[in-house]
């Protein structure tokens, strides 16, 4: 299903496109949950880039797979990635919550119950953020030594 466009494979076009959104969801998700002129500005264009990383994961991880039947196992790469969604979901999610909150606080008293319900949130945010942001690192790293690892360390002897 989702294994070569063009004769080449997907896998390395939407990895990039994750590997993009997502670090961007991380920045942005704790930069709008921190300052309130930026969660004002920003919320919604955050939750969209967080949500639209996370909807990729899935596609990311299929292809993989069609990847991993023409090239053979990337071993703990494919264990990583498969576990990505579960660190990009809640991160999604609390996006569009701080988002939410944000567009409800209008009129004085709606500000001060937005502003305790997206600290909370915005603390959870950050906490889930920050594993995302290490997960997103282990899965690039692995995926990096995987494809590159016999072939740098071959030219350099």
């Amino acid at each position: 299903m989702l294994d070569t466009v063009n004769g080449l494979p997907v896998h390395p076009l939407v990895v990039h496109a994750v590997v993009v959104l997502l670090p961007l969801a991380v920045l942005g998700t704790i930069a709008v949950a921190l300052v309130p002129a930026l969660r004002t500005r920003y919320a919604g264009l955050n939750a969209l880039v967080a949500v639209v990383g996370t909807v990729l994961c899935p596609v990311a991880t299929q292809s993989g797979e069609a990847l991993e039947h023409r090239v053979g196992d990337p071993g703990e790469h494919a264990e990583l990635g498969d576990q990505l969604l579960w660190f990009a979901i809640p991160v999604a999610v609390l996006a569009l919550a701080i988002w939410w909150l944000q567009r409800r606080s209008t009129g004085e008293g709606a500000a001060r119950t937005a502003g305790r319900g997206a600290t909370v949130v915005g603390i959870v945010a950050i906490v889930a953020s920050v594993a995302l942001g290490v997960q997103v690192y282990r899965v690039g790293d692995s995926g990096a030594k995987a494809v590159w690892a016999d072939q740098v360390s071959a030219s350099s002897r």
